[in-house]
């Protein structure tokens, strides 16, 4: 069937207005020639942007791990699914057939029966890029189990307020992890966390690092002894396709994480179609991912997407700059690496570096390459395409986000002509719209807005977990029947689209959507601290970095302002994470609010980028003078020292 794999322009439009003159028609063709289920839907959709309610292929009952693994095994059982490459070159990469696959998860499937984990219940996995991560993921959904992937890099008290949200009886962790030339102690964070974590009952524990660690009798078991007393087969546990298959938690404006609810059938159609088509995958393709599973990237597109198509993945332990910097380029030579997907922060990071890294390398294998997390800038675009694509790759500039599931705007290769720093055409089925600030739809090109998503897709996260109202508030309140995603856009002459960023108090740090309450919240936790507020500035690396306004308790403050900035720092690293410190404090008097209270960000992001030559009306500001106090600051605000 041609419209699961579109291969030029005049076909990508074909397609396009079929799937939104019927998306019912569409989406149920397209999920019955490709996927295995147990039985078919009853409804292919129900849905009610005002409650909001979503749901696809209502009644139908299926396994994602079948289709992911088991239907692929008669045909290519031998073929490598998941390629581990670790994060030292010296160590040799790790091969997983489809036939491993199937029994590493059955194995560990039964490992979380034996104790006690069954449909409905909650895993944290708080693990590293290690193939244990893919696998433990797979053996959730294969019992049924809806399980949270928590991103390693995140502090324990981050970790304990995710596993208590969603209530999570088990933590899969490791000794430890590396990252480059640094280990860093899992457990010893799981550890810290669990104190705070009643629910929690048992902990198992990989072993990567081989340090001594601490286990807790009755609580925590290594892994391996119970993987090799476990079944090879596990009968994989039939589900319904509105059941729930993975929380992942998103940072909120507000203090508290959303955990974001993905259901199974939709989210597995519609990951599976898009990484087909955004990638353009064939079977003997290798692909690379380079995103950490802990983020939606990872799930969608190193799991889920890749494997529902029967596709060779690579799961990458290390950092771009260990050994050096031509880490990237190396394994994509060493592996033939055709499709290659990182983010824009890493093409930065890189493009600073001597262009000898990349020449070295034979990177003739690479046939597309993709952007995600935010969009990619033009410099960076025209490096990646000159230097690593060798300007005969097209470049895949993808915008989505944990919400979504999976990718709703991007170009096609070889079927969509693209654009330096635009996402392009909407997939099929996604139906974006402009919303002026009165809610009214923009017609037309040449225009910008709020970007707004008419109707359902089937991968749009159902929920957020325990709290349907605040996710009615945050998606489906701003515009009627309409989905918000909180970014602005803009739409050219021909009616591509742009990403112009966040519209709300998210700012997104190399790819990580970081809210500004929960880094204000830890860094007001300081004694010595009375206020704070956050707002990003451009970063030539990571595309925006974050700058600190904090007002002291005592206005005379006489401690050391370096060591106070490095204390602040490192209150925000135990509360959420290295990924959320600061790059510039500013210790300021006071801050810029309106007569309700609400501190003017807007004016704040213009000092952050020194470009205070117009702050537009400032009159009507509850205290107007302290504009004039912050900016005869600045000279003095320099890089917080790390």
């Amino acid at each position: 069937m041609s419209n699961y794999h579109i291969k030029h322009l005049e076909e990508y439009f074909q397609v396009y207005r079929k799937s939104v003159r019927n998306p019912e028609l569409f989406w149920s063709e397209i999920a019955e020639e490709h996927f295995l289920w147990r039985k078919k839907w009853d409804n292919v959709l129900d849905w009610d942007f005002s409650k909001p309610e979503v749901k696809w292929f209502d009644g139908a009952k299926l396994n994602i791990t079948e289709n992911c693994i088991d239907r692929h095994l008669y045909v290519r059982g031998d073929k490598t699914a998941i390629l581990f490459e670790p994060n030292n070159p010296e160590e040799a990469a790790e091969h997983i057939t489809y036939n491993q696959l199937h029994e590493r998860v059955c194995k560990f499937a039964n490992v979380l029966k034996t104790k006690g984990v069954k449909k409905g219940d909650r895993v944290c996995i708080y693990l590293p890029m290690i193939p244990e991560l893919a696998i433990s993921v797979l053996a959730c959904a294969r019992i049924g189990a809806i399980h949270s992937v928590i991103f390693a890099g995140f502090s324990a008290t981050a970790l304990a307020t995710r596993v208590n949200d969603c209530e999570a009886k088990m933590i899969i962790t490791s000794d430890g992890s590396y990252r480059g030339s640094k280990t860093i102690d899992l457990k010893g964070i799981v550890d810290e966390a669990v104190e705070q974590c009643p629910g929690v009952e048992s902990v198992l524990v990989a072993k990567r690092i081989n340090t001594d660690v601490k286990m807790k009798s009755g609580r925590d078991e290594w892994l391996q002894p119970l993987l090799d007393k476990a079944d090879a087969n596990c009968i994989p546990e039939v589900m319904d396709a509105e059941d729930p298959l993975f929380i992942l938690y998103t940072s909120g404006s507000t203090g508290k994480p959303k955990g974001m609810m993905h259901t199974t059938g939709g989210y597995m159609v519609y990951t599976a179609f898009t990484f087909k088509n955004v990638f353009q995958y064939r079977e003997d393709d290798i692909y690379w991912c380079t995103a950490d599973i802990g983020w939606i990237t990872g799930h969608s597109y190193i799991v889920y997407g890749p494997l529902a198509n029967g596709a060779t993945t690579v799961m990458f332990e290390g950092v771009p700059s260990y050994p050096d910097y031509g880490r990237f380029w190396d394994i994509v030579q060493k592996h033939k690496i055709t499709q290659f997907y990182t983010a824009p922060t890493a093409i930065r990071a890189l493009a600073k570096e001597n262009l000898d890294y990349v020449t070295k390398y034979d990177l003739s294998s690479l046939k597309v390459l993709g952007t995600v997390g935010e969009p990619i800038n033009e410099e960076a675009w025209h490096w990646y395409n000159d230097h690593v694509g060798q300007k005969d790759c097209p470049i895949v500039d993808t915008w989505w986000q944990t919400e979504t599931g999976g990718i709703l705007i991007s170009p096609i290769p070889f079927a969509t002509p693209t654009k330096p720093t635009y996402a392009t055409l909407p997939m099929p089925g996604i139906q974006p719209t402009l919303m002026d600030e009165s809610g009214n739809e923009i017609i037309g090109n040449q225009v910008e807005g709020r970007l707004c998503i008419k109707f359902p897709w089937p991968s749009i996260a159902r929920t957020i977990w325990g709290d349907h109202n605040r996710y009615r508030d945050t998606y489906f309140s701003a515009f009627k029947n309409k989905y918000f995603t909180g970014d602005g856009a803009l739409r050219d002459e021909v009616g591509y689209y742009r990403i112009t960023g966040r519209v709300d108090d998210v700012i997104i740090v190399s790819g990580h959507n970081l809210g500004t309450a929960p880094i204000e919240d830890a860094i007001n936790e300081h004694p010595a601290v009375a206020e704070s507020a956050i707002v990003g500035f451009p970063h030539d690396i990571k595309g925006n970095a974050l700058y600190g306004f904090v007002i002291l308790k005592e206005t005379g403050e006489s401690r050391d302002r370096d060591n106070l900035s490095k204390e602040v720092n490192q209150q925000i690293t135990e509360r959420i994470g290295p990924i959320a410190k600061l790059d510039k404090i500013q210790f300021v008097p006071g801050l810029p609010k309106t007569r309700s209270g609400k501190i003017m960000r807007r004016i704040l992001r213009k000092i952050a980028s020194n470009d205070t030559s117009d702050l537009g009306d400032i009159s009507t500001l509850l205290n107007p003078e302290i504009v004039e106090e912050i900016i005869d600051e600045l000279a003095f605000v320099t890089p917080v020292k790390k």
